[in-house]
């Protein structure tokens, strides 16, 4: 089976709103053995949905729509498709009575449009909607399975991870068991961990193995196709194994972790806090880390301190220090760490400074950005030159300070050994 996923929706074509419903679901369909060629973004127009959905069933089985289900006019994907497909929307009675209670709880009048949300196609299937309002539906006909999902992300996922994804593992009736494995890397770029892994990537056959970059991040998908879990693992972990003999060293986590969370976890298996005092990331890297549930275990605080004078007010920074180094400087770097761990009393810290851009800080060119981690043995300090715009120089420096964060925890705890 293969497929392809139509976004509905004219405030993806303006920009107003990233599409990543289509990550999600071609992700999901990857690991049950369902290939994505197409994603195609609509605006709220029926016409031009008529003319996606034509092209759409001449080169997919499986056509997976997300959004145009609210109770608006310009949500118009089930009236569209009914329409195309020469049947009728009908109202589920269930859908009903959760849309009422749902206003009922929320003390505000339903108005008479929300019953729109209802309507389902005749025929077809209902995918329950636990988070939101309009189900979800699918529908077959001929050669051709339609899905249609609703949009909004926290109500799209859990309808596809706990409704429509079994069903589809059903329909297709596989006895064969699909298990992926992601290996995550940081500190290596994708075009060297490629070179490095070349001849593995070349002959891989089961499991395959697929990488992908983002944000600084590598990750290595291995994908395993076999009669048992048991036997899917063992073949993961044989081509892991391989990898990491010769990549191992970048290796942070696996599946669902994330630099925060690899950090956090670290902390709390040592028992040990942490604080950040903050120049040009401005906080971000203790947002990062508070992002992780359970963070206030080992996050005890930190400061933002943008200027000079705040370094000097807050950190206790003498004066005299800055007429001779400059605020982005190693000196300052490693000032800032010591500082604020002594201001929160925590095991370690980390500081960050520099000129997130686009102009220069003195002598120090756009991208120079310093970081600091202060611990009970001493502290380091990590010069980088970055060549992002502004932002994302901010946001890989708060990623870089995480990564020599972590380093920095499993190198203290490899000691000990």
């Amino acid at each position: 089976m293969n497929a392809e996923i139509i976004a509905v929706g004219s405030e993806l074509l303006l920009g107003q709103i990233t599409n990543t419903n289509a990550r999600f679901i071609s992700g999901n369909l990857a690991e049950i053995g369902i290939n994505v060629y197409y994603h195609t973004v609509v605006g709220d127009n029926a016409d031009r949905l008529k003319e996606t959905i034509a092209i759409a069933e001449s080169r997919a089985d499986l056509i997976i729509f997300t959004g145009g289900l609210g109770p608006t006019k310009d949500d118009l994907t089930k009236e569209t498709i009914a329409k195309h497909l020469g049947t009728t929307l009908e109202m589920d009675n269930e859908a009903m009575v959760s849309i009422a209670a749902f206003f009922e709880r929320a003390g505000r009048p339903m108005t008479e449009n929300n019953k729109k949300q209802a309507l389902v196609l005749s025929g077809g299937e209902v995918l329950v909607n636990e988070n939101g309002m309009a189900p979800g539906m699918m529908y077959k006909n001929g050669d051709h399975l339609y899905m249609l999902l609703p949009g909004p992300p926290h109500e799209m996922e859990p309808m596809f991870q706990f409704e429509a994804k079994p069903k589809l593992i059903r329909l297709l009736n596989k006895e064969d068991v699909i298990l992926s494995h992601v290996l995550r890397f940081y500190g290596i770029g994708e075009a060297e961990l490629e070179d490095r892994l070349q001849d593995i990537l070349d002959k891989q056959t089961n499991p395959t193995i697929a990488p992908l970059a983002s944000a600084g991040e590598v990750t290595l998908r291995l994908t395993a196709k076999t009669d048992s879990t048991e036997h899917a693992w063992t073949l993961i972990n044989a081509a892991k194994e391989e990898i990491l003999e010769r990549v191992g060293q970048y290796l942070y986590g696996y599946d669902d972790d994330s630099l925060a969370s690899k950090a956090i976890d670290l902390l709390k298996a040592q028992g040990k806090t942490v604080s950040a005092a903050e120049s040009l990331t401005a906080g971000l890297f203790q947002s990062e880390l508070a992002s992780v549930s359970g963070a206030s275990a080992v996050l005890s605080g930190g400061v933002v301190t943008y200027n000079e004078q705040m370094k000097i007010q807050q950190l206790g920074i003498m004066p005299e220090f800055f007429g001779q180094h400059s605020v982005v400087s190693e000196e300052t770097a490693a000032a800032m760490a010591a500082a604020v761990r002594e201001k929160f009393n925590t095991d370690i810290s980390v500081s960050l400074t520099g000129a997130a851009g686009p102009d220069a800080h003195g002598e120090q060119p756009a991208g120079t950005v310093w970081i600091g981690i202060a611990s009970e043995q001493g502290t380091k300090t990590y010069r980088l030159q970055l060549s992002g715009m502004r932002n994302t120089n901010r946001i890989r420096a708060v990623k870089l300070a995480l990564y020599y964060l972590i380093r920095t925890l499993t190198e203290e705890e490899a000691r000990k050994i």
